[in-house]
C-alpha cells in the first residue's frame, strides 16, 4: 500500500508486511532445504540401490541408485528442522488472514501466486542469500 492507502501499481493485491515477510523466509528455508538434500545422501534412512534399466539399442543405462548409507544423526537432525520450519512456514502463508479478505476463485490463486514472485519478497530473498 501506498502512503495515501491505496494499492502501488506494481501491487495491486496490497499484500501485508509481514505476509510478504512470512513468504521470504518460507523460500529462504525451501532453498536451504534443498541444499542440504543435494549435499547429502538420496535417503535420510540406509536403504538399498537398485539397478538401472539398459536401452536396448544403445545399451545406456538409466535410472537406478547406488545404495544410500544414510544420514548421521546431526544431518538428519537438520533435515527435520529445517522441514519441520518449511512446514511451519507454509502453514503460516496459506492461513494468514489477508487471504480471508479475498473472495475465493481464480482471483484468489492468481494472488497466492503473485505473492510468491512478488518484487519484495525477491529482493528480501535476494538479499539473504547475497549475505549469506
Amino acid at each position: 500500500m501506498s502512503e495515501n492507502g491505496t494499492a502501488k501499481k506494481d501491487d495491486p493485491y496490497g499484500f501485508p508486511e509481514d505476509l510478504k515477510t512470512l513468504q521470504a523466509r518460507l523460500h529462504q528455508a525451501r532453498a536451504e532445504y534443498q541444499a542440504l538434500c543435494r549435499a547429502h545422501p538420496w535417503s535420510v534412512e540406509p536403504l538399498p540401490g537398485w539397478p538401472g534399466t539398459v536401452h536396448p539399442h544403445t545399451g545406456e543405462v538409466t535410472g537406478g541408485r547406488e545404495p544410500s548409507p544414510g544420514y548421521t544423526p546431526e544431518q538428519a537432525a537438520e533435515e527435520r528442522r529445517l522441514w519441520d520450519l518449511v512446514r511451519g512456514l507454509s502453514v503460516a502463508v496459506s492461513t494468514h488472514p489477508y487471504w480471508s479478505e479475498l473472495e475465493r476463485g481464480p482471483d484468489l490463486v492468481k494472488a497466492r501466486m503473485a505473492l510468491k514472485s512478488h518484487e519484495d519478497v525477491m529482493a528480501a530473498v535476494t538479499g539473504v542469500a547475497e549475505a549469506a
